[in-house]
């Protein structure tokens, strides 16, 4: 109180009146409290904000005048015993704005099963609050379920798993082959490992009712470029030393290898075909043998007689294959580097022609 009211105050209850003017005084206050109201432009009931807005606002958000706004309201229940719309949305409003966010969008859900027609404004708060998480592709989800952590099967960083060679084609089966399907299964051979390193394979050339079988013991690498049997300049020797006997690749020989696919060195040089792979591809020979009907072999190489009858085949004498006669001689090749050993095949290629006219 103020030294001048305080002296009014002295002044007043000395002569008597003091206490009557303190009744007056607080009547004029509430008198002038409502004047003062009246006079005032006329304050429209704050409507809620949605749901959504009110959960991004901060605490403060929410003030003492919501606060009595929503119990205020509540007074007025819609229905006997249950609050009214305005009051459950006012108390949302203010749950909005509690502690954090998170608590509020617990609260908040947990009135929407008692009162339903809050259910889209809590849905939307609660997606305000706690938003979704991001989502991938189709292809991405399908890729991470395809992959089980510790699951070496499922890696992503394991390698294609390597083809299962084709089974192998029986000599039983050759042995019933024509020449076209003779051709096409020594294309597609799977019968020893040759075929993993072939570029190719070479095939027989010549008459297909050949008397004569010139046999080599593999292809080398010209042979496999030009998918031809003994070809090159070899190839050329081989035909001037058939034709200094009177006979042709055309009408009268047919010209193969033991085996159908090049044997090679790690290093990629020629190298003469195993026991094993010569096993592997003897159901072809014999095929071929009995298609063109041959009554005489020449071999060419001393592998290619080895590998046909055995270590102790050698040249300058007939030997037999079965009932078929045959004569070792060198090959091409080796004739080329060795010219002076062309008088030896010489002789060679006639004792073979005599065998074969003797009936050897």
């Amino acid at each position: 109180m103020s030294r001048m009211a305080g002296r009014s105050a002295a002044f007043l209850a000395e002569m008597g009146v003091g206490a009557h003017w303190t009744l007056r005084h607080a009547q004029l206050s509430q008198v002038d409290a409502v004047e003062e109201e009246a006079l005032a432009e006329p304050q429209v009931a704050p409507q809620p904000e949605p749901v959504a807005a009110v959960a991004a606002a901060p605490r403060a958000a929410v003030t003492d005048d919501a606060f009595a706004a929503a119990l205020a309201d509540a007074v007025a229940p819609a229905q006997a015993g249950q609050p009214s719309q305005r009051a459950v949305e006012a108390r949302a409003e203010v749950k909005l704005g509690a502690a954090s966010e998170a608590e509020a969008a617990a609260e908040v859900d947990a009135d929407a099963g008692a009162y339903p027609h809050l259910a889209s404004r809590v849905d939307a708060a609660v997606a305000h609050v706690t938003p979704p998480p991001p989502q991938g592709s189709a292809a991405d989800s399908a890729d991470n379920s395809a992959y089980v952590a510790g699951d070496d099967s499922n890696s992503w960083f394991d390698d294609a798993p390597t083809p299962a060679r084709p089974v192998p084609v029986s000599a039983e089966t050759i042995a019933m082959m024509d020449w076209a399907a003779l051709k096409t299964s020594i294309a597609t051979c799977t019968r020893c490992d040759l075929c993993a390193t072939r570029r190719g394979v070479v095939p027989g050339r010549g008459a297909a009712d050949a008397q004569w079988i010139a046999l080599g013991a593999g292809p080398t690498r010209l042979d496999e470029k030009e998918n031809r049997a003994i070809t090159g300049d070899a190839g050329q020797l081989l035909d001037n030393m058939l034709k200094a006997i009177g006979l042709t690749t055309e009408a009268d020989v047919y010209v193969t290898h033991l085996v159908k696919c090049r044997p090679s060195h790690p290093d990629g040089s020629d190298r003469a075909p195993t026991p094993d792979e010569v096993t592997a591809c003897a159901p072809y020979l014999e095929r071929e043998l009995a298609l063109t009907g041959a009554a005489m072999i020449v071999t060419f190489g001393q592998a290619a007689v080895r590998r046909l009858l055995g270590a102790t085949a050698a040249r300058g004498k007939v030997l037999r294959h079965g009932a078929l006669p045959v004569v070792a001689t060198y090959h091409p090749d080796d004739l080329l580097r060795r010219p002076e050993d062309k008088a030896k095949a010489w002789g060679d290629l006639c004792l073979a022609r005599a065998a074969r006219d003797g009936g050897a």
